[in-house]
């Protein structure tokens, strides 16, 4: 990276959010600030209301490094909202996210920019994620080494691309008006990577499954009760992502249809179908919320009340 006062706008923006992890996020940005790249690239820290001292590392950290890094404060809860403050303060017409429990690899930012410089027409793009402890459970990562076409206007499966390793065109994300603050961890729904690649499918866009850039999860999850909690977090995020999506004209019947045959599958296999049961749980929360937070629900104000008819 040149140096912070080179005044160019740089290539690719790395967002890494945070809250209440700081030893995680250290090893996280130690990693990124050991990229190797010719190329201009920013370091955007986003503390999502942290109080474990990650304002001082990071106030520190601005201090006595030479690497260009900003950092960004969102004080309310969500993944969605911490995104959102990330790509927005960012200057690149690239942004790339990965998590505070994440490491890049060394060529992380050449690939991201390899992957995009081919296709103008490809909008964002998910990356191949790793293992980092053998001793981890062999969960939340992608090893695929096939490149994959993600077309517009069809149903996308959550978890195809994960938002540890994603990165988007900044004026594709600017098209869908950024992140669905009411989805990512800290809220209710945890899907707001997987919504981001479908809001772009819905808007005619083409994604792309690259396996070239590549990052490193280091979870820390080992035990089943570890692996129950993310279970059911997943089956909250899913079931709210199917039902934003089903109450779409055009993307209705997709993923009605993607979703029926997902809950018969695994009723045909167990029997009892959790998963299903929990994402329809969900699926209704996630309409309530919406109907809750809808001009059409709010009554009118007293003022209103009293303006007669014109």
């Amino acid at each position: 990276m040149t140096p912070e006062d080179s005044g160019e706008v740089p290539a690719v923006s790395l967002v890494i959010c945070t809250r209440d992890r700081l030893a995680s996020l250290k090893r996280s940005v130690e990693a990124a600030l050991a990229i190797e790249t010719t190329r201009e690239w920013e370091l955007v820290v986003v503390d999502n209301g942290s109080s474990d001292g990650t304002s001082d590392y990071l106030r520190d950290l601005q201090a006595s490094t030479g690497k260009q890094l900003l950092t960004v404060y969102q004080p309310h809860p969500g993944l969605g909202k911490a995104r959102n403050a990330g790509w927005k303060a960012a200057r690149a017409p690239i942004i790339a996210f990965t998590d505070d429990d994440c490491y890049v690899a060394a060529d992380y930012i050449d690939a991201v920019i390899s992957a995009f410089e081919p296709d103008p027409s490809i909008a964002a793009i998910g990356g191949r994620i790793l293992l980092y402890d053998p001793s981890d459970l062999n969960i939340c990562i992608t090893e695929s080494t096939e490149p994959l076409v993600i077309q517009p206007y069809r149903f996308i499966p959550a978890g195809l691309v994960q938002g540890s390793n994603m990165a988007f065109r900044r004026g594709a994300l600017a098209a869908i008006g950024g992140f669905d603050e009411r989805f990512g961890a800290g809220t209710n729904f945890p899907a707001e990577d997987i919504d981001a690649f479908a809001a772009l499918a819905w808007k005619g866009m083409s994604a792309a499954y690259d396996p070239r850039p590549v990052v490193y999860h280091h979870h820390g999850r080992k035990t089943a009760s570890d692996l129950d909690r993310l279970s059911r977090a997943y089956d909250a995020g899913r079931g709210a992502y199917y039902a934003k999506y089903l109450l779409k004209r055009r993307s209705a019947v997709p993923y009605l249809k993607a979703w029926a045959q997902a809950s018969r599958s695994e009723l045909a296999g167990r029997g009892t179908a959790p998963h299903a049961r929990r994402e329809l749980a969900s699926a209704v929360r996630y309409l309530v919320s919406r109907l809750a937070t809808s001009p059409q629900a709010k009554p009118p104000s007293r003022a209103a009340r009293r303006t007669p008819p014109a």
